[in-house]
């Protein structure tokens, strides 16, 4: 520790009489010197008064990450405590036209084991809210720093300590903004960001369903259509089958089990790559003889077997490729030029992906089961899928995307189901979402129409970013302005 921050603890701590505890002045000298790098930007330095125990949670890029917003401030012009409990002072940071709060600990050997940065409030005056200028209050992208940008670091933060990359893409007040987080591949320091390929698995299903909303405003299928005309015969006898629709099978209602038994039987077989070698003809294998459970039918179980199946379909009723009917259908007029269900698209190479556990993975590769859950893509290109669901149906493309947000049936949940989206409400606000997961990634997509928001979450792992996804979202629906 240098002489002149042991000159200010010293000094601090001779004015303990005044009111304050011992711990409480350690406290407020060793972020006093916290406060001075931050007004002169030395991030180096602030990482340098940081315990062992923060810094095995938290890298000097995730920490610089997070610092770059609050720089974005300007300078702090004053501090006051707000609180001090078990150890842990809140200080109020004002700036010139902000206010933030933040939250301050120290170990025994003066070092901070803890900062965070918990909102940021415009300061008010006894006349209206100051209006900063976007000019000098901007983020690289050009963007306002607001309480929602610190909300979500504080909320990322928790989930990358398990190690992965994470990447948060929002739409909010026709705003669009990307929050990177962790590394490409652990060790190489190099942060993801919103046209980083991840694996999204069951997004896909999204997809689908939109293939299939695309065959229905054509008037080529109809929802309520028996599936069993566009199945080989050896299939289609089976009874079970015939009773089948493609609704049920685009809100899981067909009785399909979410797995299909023979998945693990075919040749060469890999757990850590479940569905590469499963093709149609295996498919169709199971479905010549699976017998339906009377009970099931009409009621709502996740299948993966179910969207499998509605992606062959698809393919089979365009006489197409299931990847040629998404690129035509979906990525060619959103421009999505990096969705893809290879693990290279134009020598961008899949994030390394682990495991629960925090070991490398395999990347999962699709046959037959493809439009259950085989593409890639990247925050960029899913929220032009996301933002185009805002618009006024004008062309058949986009009344495809509004049948799919039509309601079908609802889970035992009471969540409302459409085609592929999951619906919930919050304040008499409705919003659709989806997670997908792989054993090497996890993945959110949801939308609020009311209030054109939107939000993309991407994972390298597969710890699942449901919970920190739809708090996400909730707080971009339940605080319009921020």
């Amino acid at each position: 520790m240098s002489r002149k921050i042991l000159f200010i603890l010293f000094s601090i701590l001779s004015l303990t009489s005044y009111g304050q505890s011992k711990t409480e002045a350690i406290n407020r000298a060793v972020f006093n010197k916290v406060e001075f790098f931050i007004n002169t930007q030395l991030t180096d330095s602030i990482y340098s008064l940081a315990s062992n125990n923060y810094k095995d949670k938290i890298s000097a890029d995730q920490l610089a990450y997070t610092l770059s917003k609050v720089y974005q401030l300007g300078r702090i012009r004053n501090v006051q405590v707000v609180d001090f409990n078990k150890n842990t002072a809140t200080y109020s940071l004002e700036f010139d036209q902000y206010t933030i709060d933040a939250k301050f600990a120290v170990d025994s050997t003066y070092h901070f084991e803890l900062l965070s940065f918990l909102s940021a409030q415009k300061t008010t005056t006894t006349q209206d809210s100051v209006e900063a200028p976007l000019d000098e209050q901007a983020l690289s992208d050009g963007q306002p720093v607001s309480a929602t940008d610190f909300y979500i670091d504080s909320i990322a933060n928790t989930y990358i300590a398990n190690g992965s990359a994470l990447t948060i893409a929002i739409f909010h007040q026709n705003k669009y903004k990307s929050f990177d987080y962790g590394e490409t591949k652990k060790g190489n320091g190099t942060l993801p960001t919103d046209t980083t390929l991840y694996e999204i698995g069951s997004l896909t299903k999204v997809f689908t369903a939109i293939l299939l909303a695309d065959l229905v405003t054509k008037e080529i299928v109809s929802l309520d259509d028996p599936i069993a005309k566009f199945l080989p015969d050896s299939v289609s006898v089976n009874t079970y089958i015939q009773g089948i629709t493609f609704k049920q099978l685009a809100n899981h209602t067909s009785g399909l089990p979410r797995m299909a038994s023979n998945t693990n039987e075919v040749a060469g077989f890999d757990e850590s790559n479940p569905y590469a070698l499963y093709k149609r003809s295996d498919l169709f294998k199971f479905l010549k003889n699976h017998e339906l459970n009377p009970e099931q039918v009409d009621s709502y179980e996740y299948s993966n077997v179910g969207y499998g199946l509605l992606g062959e379909l698809v393919s089979i009723i365009n006489n197409k490729p299931y990847m040629q009917c998404v690129q035509e259908v979906i990525l060619a007029p959103l421009k999505m030029t990096n969705t893809t269900d290879r693990n290279v698209i134009d020598s961008k190479q899949l994030i390394t992906l682990y495991d629960k556990e925090g070991a490398p993975t395999n990347a999962w590769n699709f046959d037959a089961m493809i439009g259950a859950g085989g593409l890639k893509s990247t925050a960029r290109d899913l929220m032009a899928l996301a933002v185009e669901q805002f618009k006024m149906p004008e062309n058949k493309f986009q009344y495809a995307l509004a049948l799919t947000r039509q309601f079908t049936t609802f889970t035992p949940e009471n969540t409302d189901i459409g085609l592929a989206w999951q619906m919930s409400m919050l304040d008499g606000l409705i919003y659709f979402h989806h997670s997908g997961g792989t054993g090497g990634g996890s993945s959110f997509i949801g939308i609020s129409p009311d209030t054109k928001s939107a939000i993309i979450v991407l994972s390298n792992t597969a710890h699942n970013v449901n919970a920190i996804s739809k708090a996400i979202l909730e707080k971009l629906i339940g605080d319009p302005n921020n």
